[in-house]
């Protein structure tokens, strides 16, 4: 049953319920009145014409708020429920209509008469890093979620709310002892993580508990958020979350949670806030991003030293950015063997939409400048990009940080198999046609990174098993079924998966950093292997059999040429038709220490290569053909992981090609999907090639590791490296645009 999926009946039948699928009793419905400028002092909200508006319940303003901590976040608690005495950027909620329709909401919202004190905004990174800049906040209190994160370094007077550094070596003695030093800039702007279920939350409040239907990722993060803002115990908050119609980390911790928790403590009445794709835009974007890379190299090709520096545009909210820059930071300089490193990475506020996670954490933005600088330098060299690289790269087992994970990925064979999938060394048949290749690496899981699982065996032989997972379309309750199931040894389709409910399922930190398969899936095997365990113990007793003489095989425990179905020992055990047999797993870091906090958990690995072909008189670029490369260490469900690879190569040659939000005087001037155009089935390559690697040498179950965010890390500068090798034209800033491409060969009299 490899192509069984446990979620695909609902999902194909149209039975599947999401957030906005859902009608609690005596629902409301929500719309926000939002900013209209980046950056002013609030000077009045006059709710009186909308709240006689029939329909109209009530509406919320921060003067709601002052009974409990309007602020949340998983770095800094700076995030405010409703916008409090400024607003910060367009599209920041100041008020919510709760009505008894969505329509009559969003009729009311234009009757909630504002009014504003326009305050300088910064709206660039440049601006924000100026001397005396005004500041986007003032006073950052960290949050305490995350042991990385207790070490937070906001620049005091400035607008950075993260500085990160590493060092090793001696980069300025490298530099002296350089054949050739390489110095350039890189820029990537802020992308919409479009998702096709924009999102959405329902909250019901009563005077005893609270109950939040979520899109959340992260939905026992979102439970101590709610915790803490309404001065609730833990065990009186319950988020459930059902299906999730995507999320590329847009849904990462908390949202929209604490707004509808609020409107239904004003209300009265649970309250549903769903978002358009144009408030979706105004609500959490990736970091646009500008890289400046210095490189030392010998004449041979060996990289001696590299000094990175990446500043990150965060938004007028910290979110995740914080988090993002030391991700970003801490691998700039690629998966290479480098003895002298500077890694510095800034997480700056502006006054514009929030940044936060994005498929790869960072890692896309750095790469996009690595990669792209090492093609130069090869160039430069006179040396093959390829073998450039892969005489950079550590070995197995060779120490990759000081302090951490040793590099537990074999590079050089990677590299190897994509250079043969790609037919490197046939030379392009035309003219502007060229390939490039690009490698990027990712802290895997998160580094304190916990999972609790419960796994029952029942008395019918069937198995339940209790995670937080969150399904958003990557297919974890399957994987989750299928390590159960090989445990057990039990048809796959006799697990069932049960994930929703904070008050039900055990911990878990969520659905991010790829680690629901390696992180989750360990718990659950421990847990199934204590079920396991029992369940020789118990047959041996009715058996009166040794353990060593009994195996179990598709249900079923041998014992010579009998077969007892699991059911039937776990009856017998009981001595009635009832009862079940219960195993608890536990995932949890083994070692606190490390340049992050503690040790990586696995090194999560991508590379890519690209063959592409571009007009020259259009400057449009055709991708003919890609091959992803990942380490998966073992591949649970062979189907959903080639489909992960798949739909990132996707997603990210829409970063590469065209993707990117525009802003005018702090007006976001594409957020729909007609200007900000997302890629199509129709603009995929001709040959599209996915290569997992599988050494059983991950931490997870049975050696596995997550691939999910890995295919997006080299996309963009493989497609980049290409086009230089098909034209000669170095372009150093996204998205490869065919107006910027044109534009790029004029100036070099190629178009």
């Amino acid at each position: 049953m490899e192509n069984y999926r446990v979620d695909a009946y609902e999902k194909v039948t149209g039975k599947a319920v999401y957030i906005t699928d859902m009608a609690v009793k005596g629902m409301a419905y929500a719309k926000a009145v939002r900013s209209p400028l980046p950056r002013a002092r609030i000077q009045r909200i006059d709710t009186d014409a909308a709240e006689q508006r029939p329909g109209v319940i009530c509406v919320l303003t921060h003067r709601d708020l002052g009974d409990i901590v309007p602020y949340y976040g998983p770095a800094f608690k700076d995030t405010p429920i409703l916008a409090i005495d400024q607003v910060r950027y367009v599209g920041e909620p100041v008020a919510l209509v709760i009505a008894d329709s969505e329509a009559e909401a969003e009729d009311a919202c234009a009757l909630v008469q504002t009014e504003f004190e326009e305050l300088p905004a910064v709206l660039t990174l440049e601006d924000a890093l100026k001397p005396g800049a005004p500041l986007v906040q003032e006073g950052l209190k960290a949050s305490g979620h995350f042991r990385d994160l207790r070490s937070l370094h906001p620049v005091p007077g400035t607008n950075i709310c993260n500085y990160y550094r590493y060092e090793q070596g001696n980069v300025e003695q490298a530099f002296k002892e350089a054949d050739e030093i390489f110095d350039h800039a890189y820029t990537l702007p802020a992308l919409f993580h479009y998702s096709m279920e924009p999102h959405a939350a329902i909250g019901q409040w009563s005077a005893n508990d609270v109950t939040v239907w979520s899109s959340s990722q992260n939905p026992l993060t979102v439970r101590k958020e709610l915790s803490e803002i309404f001065d609730l115990p833990l065990a009186a908050v319950n988020v459930i979350v059902p299906l999730i119609g995507g999320a590329f980390g847009s849904k990462c911790y908390t949202r929209l949670e604490p707004l509808v928790v609020a409107a239904s403590r004003k209300a009265g009445r649970p309250v549903r806030l769903a978002l358009s794709v144009d408030e979706a835009c105004k609500t959490i974007t990736r970091h646009g991003a500008r890289c400046r890379f210095r490189t030392a190299v010998k004449k041979d090709g060996t990289i001696i030293g590299r000094w990175c520096e990446v500043d990150l545009d965060t938004g007028a909210y910290a979110d995740l950015g914080p988090r993002v820059a030391q991700r970003a930071g801490y691998t700039a300089s690629g998966p290479y063997r480098i003895p002298h490193l500077r890694l510095e990475a800034r997480a700056v506020l502006t006054n514009k939409v929030p940044a936060g996670a994005y498929r790869g954490y960072g890692v896309p933005q750095a790469a996009w400048a690595s990669e792209c600088q090492l093609d130069a330098i090869a160039e430069k060299l006179g040396l093959d990009p390829i073998e450039f690289r892969k005489r950079n790269l550590p070995q197995k087992g060779e120490e990759f940080r000081a302090g951490d994970l040793p590099m537990e990925s074999e590079l050089a064979s990677g590299i190897e198999q994509m250079a043969k999938a790609l037919e490197w060394s046939k030379p392009a048949a035309k003219n502007y046609t060229g390939k490039g290749i690009a490698c990027g690496i990712k802290t895997g899981g998160g580094t304190h990174s916990v999972s609790t699982a419960i796994v029952r065996l029942h008395v019918d032989g069937t198995v339940t098993v209790l995670a937080a997972v969150v399904e958003h379309g990557q297919g974890s309750r399957t994987v989750l079924a299928r390590i159960a199931a090989k445990v057990l040894d039990l048809p796959i389709d006799r697990v069932y998966v049960f994930s929703s409910g904070t008050s039900v399922v055990p911990f878990d930190q969520g659905s991010s950093a790829s680690r629901t398969s390696t992180v989750t899936g360990r718990a659950v095997q421990l847990a199934a292997e204590a079920v396991r365990k029992q369940l020789f113990e118990a047959a041996s007793k009715q058996l009166g059999a040794a353990q060593e003489q009994l195996r179990a095989e598709a249900g079923y425990i041998l014992a010579g040429e009998e077969k007892y179905p699991y059911g039937w020992v776990v009856a017998e055990y009981f001595g009635m038709p009832g009862g079940e047999l219960i195993g608890v797993g536990v995932a949890r870091p083994e070692r606190f220490e490390g340049p992050l906090g503690a040790a990586t958990l696995f090194w999560e690995v991508g590379m890519g290569g690209a063959e592409v072909k571009v007009d020259p008189e259009t400057g449009g670029i055709e991708v003919l053909r890609y091959v992803s490369v990942s380490d998966a260490g073992w591949v649970v469900n062979h189907v959903a992981a080639q489909g992960q690879e798949e739909g990132a190569s996707m997603m990210a040659l829409g970063h590469a090609l065209f993707e990117e939000l525009r802003w005018e005087d702090g007006q976001l001037l594409n957020p729909n999907l007609v200007d900000y155009r997302v890629p199509r089935f129709a603009e995929l390559p001709r040959d599209l090639r996915t290569i997992l690697l599988e050494n059983g040498d991950g931490p997870g179950p049975f050696g596995a590791k997550g691939v999910g965010e890995s295919g997006v890390f080299s996309v963009a500068p493989a497609i980049a490296n290409a086009v230089r090798r098909a034209t000669g034209v170095e372009i150093r800033d996204l998205p490869l645009n065919p107006e910027r491409v044109w534009r790029a060969l004029k100036r070099a009299g190629k178009s």
